[in-house]
């Protein structure tokens, strides 16, 4: 028997509670993991509270990210003990993911955990980390350098905008973020936001071309603050977008990217390349300083997990929430 969230539907209607599960109810895989720690993403709050449309089959156990260490192995690369960790893959959506004691997954899902990382710190990085990171390299693909000019990030104060903030500033780049928790300019500035602006003024419809202000931009909030984001780049910018919390919807023109030349490159961090993947660890572990990792998270237990993830759609959670699963 294992712990797990669990999210049902059925006639009684949508649900998650924290339950006991036999190990014979995993779904089919390679590789069977001992779970240590996992983490709360703004798409596993989504689906814990039912505000979303993430979940595709039920019940299941929500999670996109976790680590642990093998407890059975069919697959080639691992052996029984080895350190894990799993990023996205529709685990959490379509497959049992990583709130829970226990997985059973694709041994070509995992990941060996970077020696430069423990468990919680994997974890405190997590999918926003990594997805943070992969925007950082769709920017630098498209010859966006320090000197080019200021970095804007938008949902500053949430996981993903927290490490293009820590991540860009340590490589060098002015960074703004936006906001709409103004009050959080000192924690922003500490993890080396150069300014600090109110969201919305992006978050609103606004003119189809604005004054030009970023070389580049990573957006987790979408819709009205996207289409802001780009009316507001410089010739030649470039837009990572990798969120929608604002909206799945882009009410935007065309006029940034003919009349400027502006970029917009999507980020799909649920179902990168492994070689992708394996390159945005190695730049995540030769980039970030660990002991700063509790600047942008706290750890919670696996029963803490439901309540959070209420605090985390309704902007209450600053950073990043890790989830140590084996609380005593």
């Amino acid at each position: 028997m294992f712990r797990a969230v669990l999210i049902e539907r059925d006639e009684a209607g949508y649900r998650s509670q924290l339950k006991e599960l036999d190990e014979a109810q995993l779904p089919p895989g390679d590789v069977t993991v001992r779970i240590t720690h996992s983490t709360l993403n703004y798409k596993d709050a989504l689906a814990i509270t039912g505000r979303g449309r993430i979940v595709r089959d039920f019940p299941m156990v929500p999670g996109i990210d976790f680590a642990g260490t093998v407890e059975s192995s069919d697959h080639p690369d691992y052996r029984l003990g080895d350190a894990v960790l799993l990023n996205g893959w529709g685990v959490g959506e379509s497959h049992w993911g990583g709130l829970a004691e226990k997985a059973r997954v694709d041994g070509d899902w995992l990941l060996p955990l970077p020696q430069a990382f423990s468990p919680h710190q994997s974890m405190a990085i997590g999918t926003a980390g990594y997805t943070a990171m992969l925007s950082i390299m769709a920017l630098e693909r498209q010859g966006v350098t320090p000197e080019r000019g200021d970095i804007l990030v938008t949902g500053a104060s949430g996981g993903v905008g927290s490490f293009a903030i820590m991540l860009l500033a340590t490589l060098g780049y002015r960074v703004i973020a936006s906001t709409g928790r103004v009050d959080e300019r000192e924690y922003l500035q500490r993890l080396g936001a150069a300014d600090v602006i109110d969201r919305q003024t992006l978050a609103e419809p606004g003119r189809p071309l604005e004054k030009a202000r970023w070389a580049g931009a990573i957006d987790s909030v979408g819709s009205h603050t996207l289409a802001g984001v780009c009316a507001g780049m410089q010739r030649d910018g470039v837009v990572a977008a990798c969120g929608l919390a604002q909206g799945m919807d882009f009410p935007a023109t065309v006029a940034p990217f003919i009349l400027r030349g502006v970029t917009l490159v999507g980020i799909d961090s649920a179902m990168r390349a492994r070689e992708d993947r394996i390159t945005a660890w190695q730049r995540l572990a030769t980039t970030i300083d660990p002991q700063r990792l509790n600047e942008v998270s706290q750890e919670i237990g696996l029963t803490e997990v439901i309540d959070t993830a209420t605090d985390l759609i309704d902007g209450r959670v600053r950073g990043r929430r890790v989830v140590r699963i084996d609380e005593q």
